[in-house]
Parts: C-alpha cells; sequence; structure tokens
C-alpha cells in the first residue's frame, strides 16, 4: 500500500475532526470560533477525548456558545452543564471558561478573528496568544491550531507531536510537509485529527492497511 493509500485509508476510517465529533460545524464566524477555543481547553484535561468533546457539546446545547453568553453565566450554571457531561475538574474548569469568555470578550471584542490577525501567519505568534487563555497551555492551543488550519489556511501544515506519533503507528513519515503531501490542503485538518486517533487508538493503526 502506499503512503498515499495510507493516508486516504485513515481519512475514511477516522478522518473526522474533534469539533465535529464535538458538533461544532467550524467556519470563520465568531461562535463557532470560539466554540473550538472551549473544545480546546476542555482536550486540554488530562481527559479522554470523548469526554472533552462531550462537555463541549453540552455547554453549547446548554446556551454557552459564544464567549458573550459565557461570560454572563453563572459559575453553577457552567459547572451544571460540565456535569451533565460527565467531564472532571468541574469547579476549576468552569472558572477558567467564565474567565477565559471575559478575556476573549475584553482583548479581541469577543472575535477570535482579530487574535487571527494579531498572529499575522506566524504558528508560534498564534500559540503564544492562545496560552493566555486560562487553562489553555501549549497541547491545548496545538489542538486548537490543528483544528483551526481548516479555515485558517495561513497555519497550514499543522501536524503536531500527537499527530506524529499516530503517523509512526501508520507507517508514515515523521515530517508534517511530507504527511501534508499526501492530502488535499482542504483536508489538512480531518488528516491531523485521524492521525491523532491513529496514535491513541491501536484499532485505528489496524484497520488501516487491514
Amino acid at each position: 500500500m502506499t503512503r498515499e493509500q495510507t493516508a486516504a485509508q485513515l481519512l475514511d476510517v477516522a478522518g473526522e475532526t474533534f469539533a465535529a465529533e464535538a458538533g461544532i460545524t467550524l467556519d470563520d464566524k465568531p461562535a463557532p470560533l470560539y466554540r473550538l477555543l472551549v473544545l480546546a481547553v476542555l482536550l486540554s484535561s488530562r481527559v479522554q477525548a470523548k469526554l472533552g468533546t462531550r462537555a463541549c457539546h453540552e455547554l453549547v446545547a446548554s446556551g454557552f456558545g459564544t464567549p458573550e453568553r459565557m461570560r454572563d453565566a453563572t459559575h453553577d450554571e457552567v459547572h451544571d452543564a460540565l456535569s451533565r457531561g460527565k467531564f472532571l475538574s468541574k469547579d476549576q474548569t468552569a472558572d477558567a471558561l467564565l474567565d477565559g469568555a471575559a478575556l476573549v470578550c475584553d482583548r479581541w471584542g469577543g472575535d477570535l478573528r482579530r487574535m487571527r490577525s494579531e498572529a499575522d501567519g506566524d504558528t508560534e505568534a498564534l500559540t503564544g496568544l492562545l496560552t493566555e487563555v486560562p487553562r489553555l497551555g501549549p497541547v491545548g492551543a496545538s489542538i486548537f491550531v490543528r483544528e483551526v488550519q481548516a479555515v485558517w489556511p495561513e497555519f497550514r501544515p499543522h501536524l503536531d507531536d500527537k499527530a506524529l506519533d499516530g503517523a509512526e503507528a501508520a507507517g508514515l513519515p515523521r515530517d508534517a510537509h511530507a504527511l501534508a503531501s499526501l492530502v488535499s490542503a482542504d483536508d489538512l485538518a480531518r488528516f491531523a485529527a485521524a492521525l491523532v486517533r491513529a496514535g491513541l487508538s491501536d484499532d485505528v493503526a489496524e484497520q488501516v492497511g487491514s
């Protein structure tokens, strides 16, 4: 099987972005970008990805899908939504989400496209801005960039260590540019998610080439 065929199979088996799994229809608009930020915060915790995506889905369903609505929520409201999503570390995460929403509103006017403009195509600069958000460290920032490259193409290709680990598990090279050449540019975010899943699940890696 060629590398291109392996990449195509990965997309077929596991090529759903984590944003899509959380029910986010990603677009270059304030609300979906903010929801991706929330998802990145949740996935920064040491929890299974499914717990993070489920909790994000519950927060949005509970009406906290914009920074303004999150900022104006009470701690108990956010805590209860996280509880319904079966999320862990609910107290600290609720505080972080409230503080993060206030930061997004105050610093970027509730619109992360202003963060995009501030980063000016520099992934390192974008990562630095993202890590100003409470409970969003380098891992969470990388998750955000990995997913947002679907709608912010100037940050392509972004294939972080988790994606590269998955590439190795699937028998592909640990090189971002070599991997990016295997799929269309518009499929990079999906491919990155598939690679991450290949690194996290033996089942995914085993299905490729079977």
